[in-house]
């Protein structure tokens, strides 16, 4: 004899089943917007998949070295940009000292120093931009816009000066060269490696947290004891010596020094990937794991668009629409997030 399967029961049973669906349905969506990062996952992930489809060259190995090639370098400009940005300040310098740092180390060899010394000698070049930045905004009070765009010029006409505006060659042993930069999964290990290890400063460490306060409200931040032109100077500091570290990785990677590298368009790169990673340009919220999933979604777009025959000028369009999209929203969960996830 059968069971009979009482109506009345399972009538009842649905609307706790669609309660409960609900409630995960509601939680992962809470947990992406919580977390900035897996939403630009997922959207690299679609975008990987869409490219794919429409060229099966896309997830080539040789493809996916120049993803690398362009990911890395951005990533770790935008981790220096998401540092500053997060306090509150923007650097348009960071692109020209990407193109200084690698003639110091140049000249530092070639005056007889070991290339295990003449890299230190390059980031510390790099770090007194960063303090010149950061002197000049805190201290005489100028907008740091205006101050990292003349630096941005100053350096750029250092560079030239001291260059001859002729590229050279770096001069490493091979096995040097392939950790700072010649090998290409050594590259993405630096860049990966830079952005867990400020991701922990941001949101571990007592300078980070400091950071954050700085760029949510400054006046409270004084208000509380904290030294809010050490903060930014040290931030500046930290913004320019991976602009130049990332400058020494490219020289050993391209084999090769120009003095006309780098620029206003790899600092607006790193900035774009800061801001689709998750970063407000407002201030006092800001991830490192998303500004290099952001540097990595920029690094898909542009080379699927290429493999697939797009204008620059398209993806120029694009690239504009996603900075504002993602700018909009991510103010917009910042608010929500205050609010309590309300």
């Amino acid at each position: 004899m059968q069971d009979r399967v009482d109506p009345v029961a399972v009538e009842a049973s649905a609307p706790e089943a669609n309660g409960r669906r609900s409630s995960v349905l509601r939680r992962a969506g809470g947990s992406v917007l919580q977390w900035p990062e897996l939403s630009i996952l997922a959207a690299g992930a679609l975008l990987a998949a869409y490219f794919q489809s429409t060229n099966s060259a896309f997830l080539s190995i040789s493809n996916i070295q120049n993803l690398i090639d362009y990911t890395a370098t951005t990533a770790i400009i935008a981790a220096g940009e998401v540092m500053v940005l997060v306090c509150g300040e923007l650097d348009l310098s960071a692109g020209m000292v990407y193109a200084l740092s690698p003639f110091i180390m140049y000249f530092s060899i070639s005056a007889g120093a070991p290339a295990a010394l003449a890299v230190p000698l390059a980031l510390a070049a790099a770090a007194l931009v960063g303090l010149f930045n950061g002197a000049v905004t805190t201290f005489l009070g100028v907008p740091a816009f205006v101050t990292t765009l003349g630096t941005m010029f100053l350096v750029n006409g250092l560079t030239l000066t001291i260059s001859g505006g002729f590229p050279v060659e770096p001069n490493a042993a091979a096995a040097f060269a392939a950790i700072f930069g010649a090998n290409a999964w050594a590259r993405l290990g630096w860049a990966l490696a830079i952005a867990l290890a400020l991701q922990f400063v941001l949101n571990r460490t007592r300078f980070g947290l400091h950071t954050i306060a700085t760029g949510g409200n400054t006046i409270a931040a004084e208000e509380v004891g904290i030294r809010v032109s050490r903060i930014k100077i040290w931030n500046f500091v930290l913004c320019s010596v991976l602009g130049g570290f990332a400058g020494v990785i490219d020289a050993f990677r391209i084999g090769s020094i120009d003095p006309l590298a780098g620029g206003a368009e790899m600092t607006f790169a790193a900035i774009a990937a800061a801001v689709i990673g998750g970063t407000l340009l407002t201030g006092g919220s800001g991830t490192l794991i998303g500004a290099f999933i952001g540097a990595l979604v920029l690094g898909i777009l542009k080379d699927g668009f290429t493999l697939s025959g797009v204008s620059a000028f398209t993806f120029d369009m694009i690239l504009g629409a996603a900075i504002l999209v993602t700018m909009a929203v991510n103010m917009h969960l910042s608010r929500w997030r205050e609010r309590g996830g309300t």
